[in-house]
């Protein structure tokens, strides 16, 4: 038996750093960051943080049932709205191919220029690893850009990187002081999930076209069952408070 509170509990999860202004969250697809993310950031956009979206493809081959010319317009639609409900109304799209993104230059220079039009302190992205955690495969699209992200958080702020971008009359931006890898099996920071967690659902339930397509239970009840078991089961760690969880890199 110890004093010690972090002997006895090594696993809690810190509070995420907040001492910043403007966040830029890069993912894959439309939903991804309203699987796990995003009632952190209704909390952040309440306090009057910045957040905008960075999506490198529209989704377009997501549902088997519509072919991608129309599944792209629909879901960057369902993308907007579900962004709007958590207070972000900058919602970009780099318009690689949904389910061969490539991991490489072209990627990482598209994000970098992003990084430097936004100028964040916080840059959020999704699981870059080859697996949620065991045996339960990532996808290459997510593993993609989450790498390509990381790495971009450092090519911003280097001019000799892309000097295309600086051409472009985008000045390099090494302002960025943490990525926060969201879906990580090895968190090591955490957002109270309480304040957003309804705007979050709600949120979630914006890409309602995708989830009929996802499953057939009620959408209403898969999201919310979804959504509040990650958050409870996640709070474990983070003091008994519902929470979102984050594997944060600083730089």
């Amino acid at each position: 038996m110890t004093d010690d509170p972090q002997q006895e509990q090594p696993n809690q999860l810190k509070p995420m750093p907040d001492d910043w202004r403007r966040a830029l969250a890069v993912v894959a697809h439309p939903d991804d960051l309203e699987y796990g993310c995003s009632a952190a950031i209704a909390a952040w956009t309440d306090a009057g943080r910045e957040v905008a979206y960075l999506l490198a493809t529209r989704g377009e081959a997501g549902i088997d049932t519509l072919p991608p010319a129309e599944c792209g317009p629909l879901r960057e639609r369902e993308q907007r709205a579900g962004a709007a409900v958590v207070g972000v109304s900058e919602v970009e799209f780099l318009d690689h191919r949904d389910g061969v993104i490539e991991y490489g230059l072209a990627l990482r220079r598209d994000i970098a220029a992003a990084i430097r039009r936004h100028r964040p302190e916080l840059v959020l992205t999704l699981n870059h690893r080859d697996t949620w955690g065991g045996v339960a495969w990532n996808t290459p699209d997510h593993v993609a850009v989450g790498r390509a992200t990381l790495d971009a958080a450092g090519d911003a702020g280097n001019r000799w990187i892309f000097p295309q971008l600086v051409e472009q009359g985008l000045e390099p931006w090494n302002g960025v002081r943490w990525v926060a890898v969201a879906g990580s099996s090895t968190p090591t920071h955490a957002v109270d999930a309480t304040p957003g967690l309804d705007r979050a659902v709600a949120s979630l339930l914006e890409h309602r076209t995708y989830i009929e397509a996802l499953t057939s239970q009620d959408p209403e009840t898969y999201v919310r069952e979804f959504l509040t078991g990650y958050a409870r089961t996640t709070g474990e760690r983070f003091g008994g408070r519902p929470a979102v969880a984050f594997e944060v890199f600083a730089r």
